[in-house]
């Protein structure tokens, strides 16, 4: 078992340096997290912390960052038959989370959600800190119940889809995908991931098949998650360290994926044939059906294929061999610019209990 003080309690850096701020970067896994570290130009001037879950990428940016670690915290856990579990670890977080903001006591605190980190923002508002709240890049037609819960805190609310200007008219609208350029050769690696924080056993089932039937001649790796199905004659992984997968995915030619946006961006990005097969919340794989949203948008821009069954996935990999491989990246430049801005106040404000409000929020 870990040393909770070590995981849970990191060494509480000094007082800020003239014209630096201490700064929360309160985010979930997955996406979550990965869009806050690719906020680094911003924070890694200041004082900065991390808020995230406790989970594989939770305990790889323990190893190199101030980090505290939450216990996963979703308000869909209930949906899949665990109302219990949710509350118990609700009930943690909130604590802890108290603990974690009056031990730092940030001056901003800037998260993307989501369920896990909404205690951290409650605090830290309460405890006078600007609050920033990045909905979900996840979010292209409708809002997070994250983000609608949170938003009232905010005293800047940004969204990363023009369509979420309906429900959040007062933010700021950054859209960050970007096409790069031509991929480089890649070897004939197929990798399938789950992500890093539910099992998804259909994924597994489905690429198992189509390796035991010849479909998949390439070497195959399969990360499954905790407890996740382990096929036979599958060489499988439960969990992996991100900068292992960030290697794995520099060979992979052909990635499966569920559909979580860290995983997509990360697999584009290294210039990788995506398949992605997203939960659905009809059979109890996920709490709501966002990853369908998410999958179909990525699609409709001809960056991924998208399958929901083995026939599906199976021509799917067909497809793949013989498309064009497109990069894309999330490009957080114009977002970057905006925090600066917003973060130069600091030198005055730290006699001050928060950054001066945005003028266009309530």
């Amino acid at each position: 078992m870990r040393n909770q003080e070590t995981v849970g309690s990191p060494p509480r850096a000094k007082e800020a340096s003239p014209g630096k701020i201490r700064i929360c970067l309160a985010g979930s896994g997955g996406g979550h997290v990965r869009q806050l570290l690719d906020l680094k130009d911003v924070w890694s001037r200041h004082d900065y912390f991390f808020v995230t879950e406790d989970t594989a990428l939770g305990q790889t940016l323990n190893e190199s960052h101030r980090t505290y670690l939450l216990p996963h915290f979703a308000w869909g856990q209930a949906k899949l038959g665990a109302p219990l579990r949710m509350l118990l670890s609700a009930w943690t977080s909130f604590f802890r989370s108290a603990a974690i903001i009056l031990r730092e006591r940030p001056d901003v605190i800037i998260s993307s959600g989501a369920g896990a980190v909404f205690f951290p923002v409650v605090w830290a508002r309460l405890m006078g800190a600007c609050v920033v709240v990045i909905e979900s890049f996840a979010r292209f037609e409708g809002p997070s119940l994250f983000g609608r819960l949170a938003s009232p805190l905010a005293h800047h609310m940004v969204v990363q889809s023009p369509k979420l200007s309906r429900f959040y008219p007062r933010a700021h609208i950054f859209d960050p995908l970007r096409i790069l350029a031509a991929p480089p050769p890649k070897s004939g690696m197929f990798f399938a991931t789950v992500g890093a924080t539910l099992p998804f056993d259909r994924l597994v089932e489905s690429v198992g098949k189509l390796k035991l039937e010849g479909a998949i001649p390439e070497r195959l790796l399969v990360q499954t998650g905790n407890g996740g199905l382990k096929p036979d004659g599958v060489e499988v992984v439960e969990t992996l360290p991100f900068d292992e997968v960030q290697k794995i995915l520099q060979e992979a030619a052909i990635v499966l994926c569920h559909g979580g946006t860290g995983s997509l961006i990360t697999a584009l990005r290294e210039g990788c044939q995506v398949i992605a097969m997203p939960r659905l919340a009809s059979i109890g794989e996920h709490y709501d059906d966002h990853q369908a949203e998410i999958t179909k948008a990525f699609e409709d821009r001809g960056l991924i294929l998208v399958a929901n069954t083995v026939d599906e996935l199976r021509d799917a990999i067909s497809r793949a061999r013989l498309r064009q491989p497109v990069a894309a990246t999330s490009d957080p430049v114009a977002l970057m610019s905006f925090l600066t801005g917003l973060l130069d106040q600091a030198p005055e404000r730290r006699k001050r209990p928060q950054l001066q409000r945005d003028p266009t929020r309530p």
